[in-house]
Formats: C-alpha cells, sequence, structure tokens
C-alpha cells in the first residue's frame, strides 16, 4: 500500500475521495509489492524499481539508512532524562492543555475504544502525550523521527507538512510493521510545523478489504480534523492573549493619558493667564479657570465661539491663518467693556492634512505686562516723607502741604531749584497715595525731542522705521494705576504740550500709529525749576496745560533757605556715605563746618552730597579740613579782595575755568544743553574742556 497525503486544509469527504481513487492499489498483489519491496531494501538489494512504493518513502528509507539506523532495534530509545523531558512539557503545556479537551470529546467514539492510541509529539518526535486503549510502551521521554528511528509517520508528516499515513511495512523499523498510523501536522501562524497528532492501530492480516480501507479513511480524516481544531484553538488562545495584550495596553495608555490630561489640565488651572483652545471655527474647546474667567464663561461651555469676545477690527483670525506662532496685543470685548491682551498664538497642525487643526491662545493682561517692565526698569518709590531730612521751618511747610496734596487725585506741580529733592517729593507722595502702583519717572530735558512722543504714548508696532514689531506701551501707560513723575515739564516741546493736554483731560492715550484709545487712570506729578507762570506769559508754554499741571503747586526751598539743615545733612551724608564703605566716620572741623555753611549752595542738596563724598574719600587722619573740600567752595567762601586769604594757585585762569566748568555742571545738573549756556560757549569746546581738565559728569 502506498502512502497516502492529502492537504492538511481538506475535509473528510475529499480525503474518502482519495481514499477511493486510490483503492485498486490496496490490493493482495500491491501489498504483496510492498513486502517483496522491503524484504529486497532490507537484504541490501536496490528496490528502486518497486512501483508499489511511494517516493517519499523510499527516499525516507535511504536517509534512514546513512543515519546509520538498525532496522532491528527495539524502539525503547532514545529517550531523554526527567528535567529534559520536563523542560520540554512545560516548553508545550499550553499545546497540551488544547489538545487534551479535544482528545476527550473522542473518546467515546468506537474508533478510540478498538485497540487504538493516540499521540502528541513536538517537532523533534518528542512524545508528549498518549491517550487510548492500545498501550503497548511507555512514551514518556521518548523521542522518534527520521534520525532515531528512521522512517515514520511523524517526521514524513513534518516534512511534507500535510497529513501522512503509513502502512506498517513502509516504516522503516521492522517493529512497525504490524501497525499502520495516520498522522496530521499542528501548524504555527507562520506556516511552520510544530507539532503533530498521530493515531495508531493494529493491521489487519488482509489490509485490502473494503472495511478496512474506510476505516483507514475515517482515521486520517479524525486525526486532520483534530489537529485542525487544535491549530484553531491554538490561534484563539494567542489571539485572546493578543487582545489582553492589547487591551493592557490600551488601558495603561488610557490611564498614562489621561495622568498627562489631569496633570495638564492642573497645570493650566495654576497658571495667573488665560489658556483657550480654539479649533479652525473659533469654535472653543477648551479653556483652564483663568481662561474661562477672562471671558466669564463656564469651564466647559460649548458652542461658545472666540468671534465673541473680539473687537470688530481683530486681528486674531487672520493671524491664525498664517499658521505660525507670533505675538500680538489685541482687545477683548467683555459685557461690552474692552481689555487689551497680550495673545500668544500657538497653532496645531494635523499630520494627515497639513491644515490647521487647532489653535492655542494664551492670554496675558497688558496692565500685567506693563508692570513686569516697570519693576524690571527699576521705576519704583523708594522714599517715604519719613526719609526727607531738615528742621527749617520752609522745609517742613513744604512737607506739611505735600503731605496734604497727596490724598487727593489732583494734579500736582512742584517747583523748585535743581538738585532741591523733587523727585524724593514725589516719591513720597506717590507712596502716600498708590504705593502698590508703578512710578514712572520722565525727565523731559534729558529725553531727545524727535523721541518724546512715541517715548510718552508709545508706538504700534510698524510704525516707523526701528520700531519693535509688536509696538511698545510709552510711558504714560505704563503708568496705569500708579503714578507719572514729569520731571522738568518746562523743557516739554510745544507739539507735544498739546497732546499731553488732551490726555490728561480725557484720560486716555493713543499710541503712535495707532488707531484707538486706550484708558488710563494715572496721577500727575510734574517738576521744575523754571518760571512756567512767565513762560506762558512769553507764549513759551501753553497757557491750559500750565493751569491743569498747577492744580496743587509745591514750593521746595533751595538749600541756602533752610538755615541749619546744611550742617544736619553734611553729617548725614557722610555718616552714610562711610557706613556704606565700611569706614571709620571722620570728624568736620568747626573752620570747615563753618566754610560748608556759608556756601550757598547753587547745586542744593545734590551739590552738597557730592561735596561730602569728595570730602570723605580726600581726608586724611580721621577728620575733614578745608582743603578736603572740592576747590570751587573753598573759591566762592574765599573774598577776592583779601589777599591774605588768596594764593597765587586759585588766582590761576585754568583753575578758575576748571571750577566754574564744575559749577555749571552742579547747576544744570549734568545737562550738557544747560551747561553750555551757562557758560557761554559751545558743545565741542566744553566736551574738549571737560578732557583737558579731566573732569567727570
Amino acid at each position: 500500500m502506498p502512502l497516502i497525503s492529502m492537504d492538511r486544509n481538506s475535509s473528510e469527504a475529499q480525503i474518502k475521495q482519495l481514499m477511493n481513487q486510490n483503492y485498486d492499489l490496496i490490493s493482495k498483489k500491491r501489498w504483496e509489492g510492498i513486502l517483496d519491496c522491503k524484504k529486497r531494501f532490507l537484504n541490501n538489494e536496490d528496490p528502486c524499481a518497486c512501483e508499489n512504493l511511494h517516493a517519499d518513502v523510499l527516499e525516507s528509507w535511504y536517509r534512514s539508512r546513512e543515519f546509520g539506523i538498525n532496522p532491528y532495534i527495539k524502539l525503547t530509545k532514545p529517550q531523554l532524562n526527567h528535567d529534559e523531558f520536563e523542560e520540554i512539557l512545560e516548553e508545550n503545556s499550553k499545546l497540551i492543555q488544547v489538545i487534551k479537551p479535544l482528545i476527550n470529546t473522542f473518546k467515546s467514539m468506537a474508533i478510540l475504544t478498538c485497540g487504538y492510541i493516540l499521540y502528541l509529539c513536538n517537532r523533534d518526535g518528542v512524545f508528549l502525550l498518549q491517550e487510548g486503549e492500545m498501550m503497548r510502551m511507555t512514551t514518556e521521554g521518548l523521542v522518534w523521527n527520521e534520525s532515531t528511528i528512521g522512517t515514520c509517520v511523524h517526521s514524513l508528516c513534518v516534512r511534507l507538512k500535510r497529513p501522512v499515513q503509513l502502512m506498517g511495512p513502509e516504516h522503516y523499523c521492522v517493529a512497525l510493521n504490524d501497525l499502520i498510523a495516520s498522522a496530521a501536522p499542528i501548524m504555527n501562524e507562520n506556516g511552520d510545523v510544530i507539532a503533530t497528532l498521530i493515531l495508531s492501530q493494529p493491521l489487519m492480516d488482509k489490509p485490502w478489504l473494503d472495511s478496512f480501507q474506510n476505516l483507514n479513511s475515517h482515521t486520517l480524516g479524525l486525526i486532520t480534523s483534530l489537529a485542525v481544531a487544535a491549530e484553531g484553538q491554538l490561534k484563539l488562545i494567542k489571539s485572546n492573549k493578543s487582545l489582553k495584550e492589547s487591551y493592557q495596553n490600551l488601558k495603561i495608555a488610557h490611564e498614562s493619558l489621561s495622568l498627562s490630561h489631569a496633570t495638564i489640565k492642573a497645570i493650566s488651572n495654576f497658571l495667573d493667564e488665560g489658556i483657550i483652545a480654539i479649533d479652525r471655527a473659533g469654535t472653543i474647546i477648551h479653556t483652564n479657570h483663568e481662561g474661562a474667567r477672562i471671558l466669564k464663561i463656564e469651564i466647559g461651555d460649548q458652542n461658545r465661539n472666540i468671534s465673541e469676545f473680539l473687537c470688530s477690527h481683530s486681528r486674531l483670525m487672520s493671524a491664525i491663518e498664517e499658521g505660525r506662532s507670533m505675538s500680538i496685543e489685541e482687545p477683548f470685548c467683555i459685557e461690552n467693556e474692552e481689555h487689551s491682551y497680550l495673545l500668544h498664538i500657538q497653532p496645531i497642525f494635523s499630520p494627515s492634512t497639513e491644515q490647521i487643526d487647532v489653535a492655542v491662545l494664551r492670554l496675558t493682561h497688558v496692565e500685567k505686562i506693563n508692570a513686569i517692565v516697570v519693576s524690571r526698569s527699576g521705576a519704583v518709590a523708594n522714599y517715604n516723607f519719613e526719609d526727607l531730612m531738615g528742621k527749617s521751618k520752609e522745609l517742613k511747610r513744604s512737607i506739611e502741604l505735600a503731605q496734604r496734596f497727596a490724598n487727593l487725585s489732583d494734579n500736582i506741580l512742584l517747583i523748585g531749584e535743581s538738585g532741591t529733592g523733587k523727585e524724593l517729593f514725589a516719591q513720597a507722595i506717590h507712596n502716600a497715595y498708590r504705593p502698590q502702583g508703578p512710578f514712572i519717572a520722565v525727565n523731559c530735558a534729558a529725553m531727545p525731542r524727535e523721541l518724546i512722543e512715541s517715548e510718552l504714548f508709545g508706538y504700534e508696532g510698524g510704525s516707523f522705521t526701528g520700531a519693535e514689531r509688536s509696538g511698545r506701551p510709552g510711558k504714560i501707560e505704563l503708568a496705569n494705576g500708579g503714578t507719572l513723575f514729569l520731571d522738568e515739564i518746562g523743557d516739554m516741546p510745544l507739539e507735544i504740550q498739546a497732546v499731553l493736554l488732551r490726555t490728561l483731560e480725557d484720560k486716555q492715550v493713543m499710541r503712535v500709529g495707532g488707531r484707538r484709545y486706550k484708558k488710563v487712570d494715572f496721577r500727575l506729578i510734574s517738576a521744575t525749576n523754571k518760571d512756567l507762570y512767565s513762560m506762558v506769559k512769553e507764549k513759551q508754554y501753553r497757557e491750559d496745560l500750565y493751569f491743569r499741571l498747577s492744580v496743587l503747586t509745591i514750593n521746595i526751598p533751595p538749600l541756602r533757605n533752610r538755615g541749619n539743615d546744611i550742617e544736619i545733612l553734611s553729617k548725614h551724608f557722610i555718616e552714610k556715605y562711610c557706613m556704606k564703605q565700611g569706614w571709620k566716620i571722620p570728624k568736620l572741623t568747626p573752620e570747615t563746618q563753618k566754610i560748608i555753611n556759608e556756601y550757598k549752595w547753587p547745586g542744593n542738596v545734590r551739590q552738597l552730597q557730592n561735596a561730602m563724598t569728595y570730602a570723605v574719600n580726600t581726608a586724611q587722619k580721621g577728620q575733614i579740613n578745608p582743603d578736603n573740600l572740592p576747590n570751587y567752595i573753598i573759591t566762592d567762601t574765599t573774598p577776592i579782595c583779601n589777599e591774605q586769604t588768596v594764593n597765587d594757585e586759585m588766582l590761576r585762569l585754568d583753575n578758575l575755568e576748571k571750577i566754574a566748568i564744575e559749577t555749571a555742571l552742579l547747576r544744570s545738573d549734568n545737562n550738557m544743553d544747560r551747561a553750555v549756556e551757562i557758560l557761554g560757549i559751545s558743545r565741542s569746546t566744553l566736551y574738549r574742556k571737560l578732557k583737558d581738565y579731566q573732569i567727570q559728569h
């Protein structure tokens, strides 16, 4: 009888059809031909001319002979040791668990109760499982394959990857001549054989009978069905395992995403800036607490569009369409009130369409930005009324007026010579009125004429060459919620005076190049050392602005009119400077103190402080003598007509010129334009003489 084989996906009906088609081969003559081929092969004769033997079987016989296998050996070897066998059982535990219930399902069938036995072997031929009543030998640890026992149904099944049935003599070993075996492969998803199912039964004396042929076809169909069912169960187990792993991975990913979402949400809610996410149509899809507070909506409020809160000239949506990160200043209209925000736009693109799906907006109130700018620029008020030193009636009267005016919201004009402490008064008034707000100080005389407008009122981006792209707030805008101190207000150009007057009247400011006004709330304190009223009469200053500035006026007395304050301040400045340097405080000699008290101090308190600094640095042996004072003080306090007190060195023209320059710089508070006006020389001449005399300015 030749080898009977079929495709592993064939049905039982196809198996029967195959068996019926080969029925004439299982004749008595054919059976005897197979026996004759086996006999000649065992006698070392060439049976290749035997047409009754399948070619695959004959090739296997030859391979078995090359392996040196004795066809007459007993089939009790080779055998694995206990540990090796247990390890293989563990490796194939899932396969065994699948096969056992399938075998139990078929145990009730007669075919398994009439001398049949079912084996499960791994790919290498190690017996994993044995079920049935024909228990010929213990198979535990046995390894049957072509290299151990020669041609067998397991080896051919693995090699051919399809169901195989072998009649007794077709086996290589003689010990299997009285058995007929059917085997079907169990394959993995890659088409590799991982195990075989083998059904063994005793061979009848007359295998060519019809009843035996039918039984053989059922046997092969049964074993194939079991193998296919086992594959299905293994695939199902693996699929379930993959599903479980996928589910676990999805669960982990979901938990991770949920944690990330919760973390990001918590972080965004801690931010004191508004975070708003919108889609391409402008629909709000997410806000943090601050964003919801700004828009005055509920968190999670659906179907609200950002356009509801934008002004008619908004640039937001067009900026988003540009598809790049940018920052713009944007007004938001919320409950009929307009608020300006610095808006940072971050577009998010779809990976598939490369179009903007979402845009994240970060809103920072402009006032907050301005406050940061002010704090970083050092625009703070450090002095209070307690810091204004002096006991003179004139100073006390000025302080009392300032304290009374500090609680009012009207504009204040401080009038006094340079160096009298006008800015100290302004800071003290600010700290009594709006200590939490910004204090913005502007020196109108020191600011270039062509830049004063943009410095005061700010500008929009692109307003002029060199302008910052995002624009810049002006000093008035930065002073919102605090105090604007305009020093040297008498030097403000006439064309700017009209714009300032409009701002003071309306409490609104428009940036250079802007299209809309912004509300500002600030308290104005201005200061001057000029006679503004005389300037008004001479048409050098706007009358309407003057009366707007001088609602409340405070005259600050010069140092020469403050009596004993000169001595108090001189000692204070010496002590303060020495404590800062960590030096021992020197003493003023009576003669030196007399000179200081009698000097007129045209530069007032600032000049006195500078002079004491000079004296401390030139003092020796712990005391300050007259020669430790600056030359211009000694010269001014020494009568020229007194030949006894004037030495030749003082009368040198270069010394007198140096003293004149130093005095002019003091009186002008280092303002070069005013200094050249006082001295009656050109700016270039002044710079040359500063270099010649090595005068610091």
